[in-house]
């Protein structure tokens, strides 16, 4: 399969999709493609009217196709049928993406989409497999926990990951009986689209999965404030998430999943493998140019091996081949947008004005589209700009300690507790240390996600609320009502 293509060759699907119908849409936000800076069309923007028609929708589909009361068998039956038909257009849904996001088609076929194809399938199965519980109570009564869906779910997903963030929501919602209505972003739309249409094509009822394009100030803040919609579940910035709880509390209470902003620390103690961490700590910042909520982006490494694994990162960073997302051989990915480098480079800038030292990279790549050189910064402080604000961009920090006490006090961060890192080949110490550290999800000896999709994922802090992935995802879509019988 030859998966270098031509961007311009590639029609882009630019309308909402609701009752599974597309509904068009002649103008909206400018696009610019991250690989080369050309623009190249636009996302329509939902008003608060075609918001409402979409909840409306999914509510109605919902009663018309009693989707929460059949069989559970025939919804798990339905969503595999869903991932067989996204791995069948594996091809082109990694097209659309490539356009316009800043992951590299061979990633997307290789990783992205067959993750998401494997994460319906896997919330699918919990569909028949989870259900109400039977309580102990005295002889005279009979006690039961019983869970049913929550309704119309209401999804917004961030522009880093299209595709499995959308299979992060759109998984556990339908698998637990819900509707949805999803916002993807709105420089990343094109591929939602594409799946939400074949959804209808493998049996799911058309109006279960409704999508709404469009901006947070519109689309999104009609949806969190939309009475009818009995959840949100967002993925996005820690600033977006508090825009979000604050929208939800003036139109009522309703629960909310939220994965927010990390600022994860990478914990390298003195026994460390040198050549496996700097590969997991170097591929933790490359991976996406640092576009991921939780990139490892602290580097905390005990004095002695510093210099060692400094030098060791430093050389895998300086070999990344840059290349536009549409070409099969691109490794390394651009930033999202001119405004984001721009951004990234401020704070560079301004760590550097505050005493950091530049040890690679450190500034934007002379070439088409926007692209930041990976980037290792020594020198830091905790109070530095480089350490208190997530870049969301190839930017590693490095700080130094000397003993354990000293490793977890920089570790600590005062914001985010989202994932973090340990290095060690003491069992014990690992062990220790993780109990210790501030986060939600924690890695010893690797750093990222696996395809262990039983592992939640969800922060500390002001990283999040409540859990993506696992069973706590599917069982964050159902409501829970306590019963006791008399007999």
């Amino acid at each position: 399969m030859t998966l270098s293509f031509d961007p311009d060759t590639i029609s882009l699907p630019q309308y909402h999709f609701i009752g599974g119908e597309r509904v068009m849409a002649s103008e909206g936000i400018a696009m610019h493609r991250p690989s080369d800076g050309v623009a190249f069309g636009y996302c329509p923007i939902a008003s608060a009217d075609l918001v409402d028609q979409a909840v409306q929708t999914a509510k109605a589909t919902l009663k018309s196709s009693n989707w929460g009361g059949v069989r559970p068998r025939d919804r798990v039956n339905a969503m595999q049928r869903w991932a067989d038909l996204i791995e069948r257009d594996a091809e082109y849904l990694a097209k659309l993406e490539a356009v316009s996001s800043t992951r590299p088609v061979g990633h997307l076929i290789a990783g992205d989409i067959a993750v998401t194809a494997e994460q319906i399938r896997f919330f699918a199965e919990f569909a028949d497999k989870e259900g109400s519980d039977l309580v102990p109570t005295s002889d005279a009564s009979l006690g039961m926990i019983m869970t049913e869906p929550y309704g119309v779910v209401g999804a917004i997903t961030p522009w880093n990951f299209p595709l499995s963030m959308a299979g992060w929501k759109l998984g556990p919602a339908l698998a637990a009986g819900n509707a949805v209505v999803l916002k993807p972003s709105e420089m990343t739309p094109f591929s939602t689209l594409h799946i939400a249409e074949l959804s209808v094509e493998a049996g799911i009822p058309a109006g279960l999965i409704n999508v709404v394009l469009g901006d947070g100030m519109v689309t999104g803040n009609a949806m969190t404030g939309h009475t009818d919609i009995s959840k949100v579940s967002f993925t996005g910035s820690t600033a977006a998430g508090s825009a979000i709880m604050q929208n939800v509390a003036r139109t009522g209470i309703k629960p909310m999943t939220l994965e927010l902003g990390g600022k994860s620390p990478q914990v390298v103690f003195a026994d460390a493998d040198i050549d496996r961490t700097a590969k997991a700590v170097a591929q933790s910042i490359i991976s996406n140019a640092g576009q991921a909520c939780v990139a490892g982006s602290r580097l905390i490494v005990a004095k002695e091996i510093a210099e060692e694994l400094i030098a060791a990162i430093t050389s895998i960073m300086r070999k990344v081949e840059t290349g536009p997302t549409w070409d099969e051989k691109t490794q390394y990915s651009p930033i999202i947008s001119q405004k984001q480098i721009e951004r990234i480079d401020a704070i560079v800038r301004a760590a550097i004005g505050a005493g950091a030292e530049c040890l690679s990279g450190g500034q934007i790549m002379d070439r088409d589209g926007y692209f930041y050189a990976p980037t290792l910064l020594g020198n830091v402080t905790q109070d530095s700009p480089a350490v208190t604000e997530e870049i969301f961009g190839p930017v590693l920090t490095l700080q130094t300690f000397e003993d354990e006490e000293e490793a977890l006090a920089l570790a600590d961060h005062p914001t985010y507790g989202l994932a973090a890192g340990v290095f060690t080949r003491d069992l014990s110490r690992a062990i220790r240390v993780t109990r210790r550290l501030q986060a939600g999800t924690i890695w010893v000896n690797r750093y990222g996600r696996s395809r262990d999709h039983i592992l939640p994922t969800g922060g500390y802090k002001s990283s999040g609320i409540g859990k993506d992935l696992g069973r706590e995802a599917y069982m964050a879509n159902r409501k829970s009502k306590s019963v006791l019988i008399d007999l």
